[in-house]
């Protein structure tokens, strides 16, 4: 299944992680990981933060997906389910034809 993984990092984790160098490791072991199929980087209500856009079918990943940016950044990180244009409109006629 398809994600927008929203990752707001915690100010005073995420100043330290620029200061010291360690955020351009932690990011990169995160794309590594995730293998995103999008990456966007940039201010997320005042922090700093990234969208990422990820497929995983086995939800056990979770914990290992968050945990290092909790850990590492203090990040408030959501998971919301997304869809492309194509599977939106495999949706919307599924829809139709069970209302029909």
């Amino acid at each position: 299944m398809r994600f927008m993984l929203t990752v707001r990092f915690g100010m005073e984790a995420g100043n330290a992680a620029v200061s010291n160098g360690k955020v351009a490791q932690l990011l990169q072991s995160a794309m590594e990981q995730l293998k995103p199929e999008a990456a966007y980087f940039g201010p997320i209500d005042g922090n700093r933060g990234c969208y990422l856009v990820v497929n995983f079918d086995d939800p056990s990943r979770i914990p290992s997906i968050t945990e290092s940016f909790f850990q590492n950044l203090h990040a408030t990180v959501t998971f919301v389910p997304v869809m492309s244009p194509d599977e939106l409109a495999k949706g919307v006629a599924a829809l139709q034809k069970a209302n029909a």
